[in-house]
């Protein structure tokens, strides 16, 4: 279980508060959704809660320890993180990149097995991306390329998965190949989620609860169909907007409308 409890951050020479006062507990197996406007504090959010950053006031707690006194090491082995893009700096194919997420469970010096294979290809499989196994990391397209990535935090075998922006700069396809994607490996797997999300429609579709960030506070944090809201997105987005249940869909809608700030 993964806590914040009253946290704060400021990054160093900082004008502002980024984080103020932030409380979060993630229910094992739930998908939360983070939602706010640029700037708002989600990505430091998720940040903190994997260890990356140290909160100046305030506590985040994995299993009821400060992560601060954890080792990276056992953070990476309860947490993987999905960032918003991945750059391969060398020419590594696409098992060799699944593989670096086997990197907390080896010891000193001590090289991948054919155990660790397996893992890597079993998260290749679960992905859809097997068949891309031995192709150049940097050839693959947007969507291929999160997939994957996916799949190497797959094979670090973590209890939770923070996302940050996991369907950006994606085509309307591959947003919902990557949203029904993520829906199936929390349902099989029953790993808990964190999406950092722009996207208010992803959000309802995916995520069980949702936390609404603006200023770098919460606004509101329950589950989606009470939370995602006319009122709420007026107050975090400074947007009108319809909000309904579409049946067709089977979540709610949401569509933007006008600008009221």
């Amino acid at each position: 279980m993964i806590e914040a409890r009253g946290v704060s951050f400021t990054y160093p020479r900082g004008e502002r508060t980024i984080l103020r006062d932030v409380s979060l507990l993630l229910q094992p197996g739930a998908i939360v959704g983070l939602l706010g406007p640029n700037g708002c504090g989600k990505t430091t959010l998720l940040r903190l809660l994997s260890g990356m950053l140290k909160a100046q006031s305030g506590d985040v707690l994995i299993d009821g320890r400060p992560v601060a006194a954890l080792t990276r090491r056992h953070i990476a082995r309860r947490i993987a993180v999905v960032p918003q893009e991945t750059h391969a700096t060398f020419e590594f194919t696409v098992i060799d990149v699944v593989l670096m997420g086997r990197y907390p469970h080896l010891g000193p010096f001590e090289l991948e097995g054919p155990a660790d294979l397996d893992i890597a290809r079993q998260a290749l499989e679960a992905t859809g991306t097997r068949h891309l196994e031995s192709r150049p990391f940097a050839s693959l397209s947007g969507g291929e390329k999160q997939r994957v990535v996916i799949a190497g935090a797959l094979a670090q075998t973590a209890d939770v998965m923070l996302l940050d922006e996991p369907t950006a700069s994606l085509d309307l396809a591959y947003q919902l190949e990557v949203a029904a994607l993520l829906r199936n490996l929390n349902r099989t797997r029953g790993t808990t989620m964190v999406v950092c999300t722009h996207d208010l429609n992803m959000a309802a579709s995916l995520c069980d609860e949702v936390v609404l960030l603006r200023d770098g506070a919460v606004l509101a944090h329950g589950p989606t169909a009470d939370t995602i809201t006319v009122d709420s997105i007026a107050a975090t987005f400074g947007v009108a907007a319809d909000v309904h249940f579409h049946a067709a869909a089977g979540h709610l809608a949401v569509v933007p409308i006008a600008r009221t700030l």
